[in-house]
């Protein structure tokens, strides 16, 4: 049986948060590929809709990265996290709960990236996660 405690990179929360930041960064490039795919069709690709997914897949990169860092135990990572899922799961809502402001496959798009993020949100704001970068 091995004593050894547990990094934090092997913490069960701290792995959900990484796949959780994974997919929301594999959706956003994909998302990004099939604007590349549509864009002559102005129903499906308007220029919001690339501003958007560009913002987008940039948040998804530095989310990414963040939680990178956390799973290495850095506390500016953790705290970096925290505030950036934080601010663009809000924006998320904000922006999915405009009407006529993105196509419907846009926004479908976006609301599974704002699940994606409220699971990170409730993760790296739990005190499980918290207590682990406390010491």
């Amino acid at each position: 049986m091995n004593s050894r405690p547990a990094t934090v990179s092997e913490q069960p929360r701290i792995r959900a948060v990484r796949v959780l930041t994974g997919a929301y960064l594999a959706l956003s490039v994909l998302t990004l590929g099939a604007i590349v795919l549509l864009r002559d069709n102005p129903a499906m690709v308007t220029d919001v809709v690339w501003v958007r997914a560009t913002i987008v897949a940039a948040s998804a990169l530095l989310t990414f990265l963040f939680a990178r860092s956390a799973a290495r135990g850095s506390k500016r990572g953790l705290l970096r996290l925290r505030i950036v899922s934080a601010v663009m799961t809000a924006a998320i809502v904000v922006i999915v709960s405009i009407p006529g402001f993105l196509p419907l496959w846009v926004r479908l798009e976006q609301g599974v990236c704002g699940l994606l993020l409220l699971g990170v949100v409730v993760l790296v704001n739990g005190r499980p996660v918290r207590s682990l970068f406390s010491e």
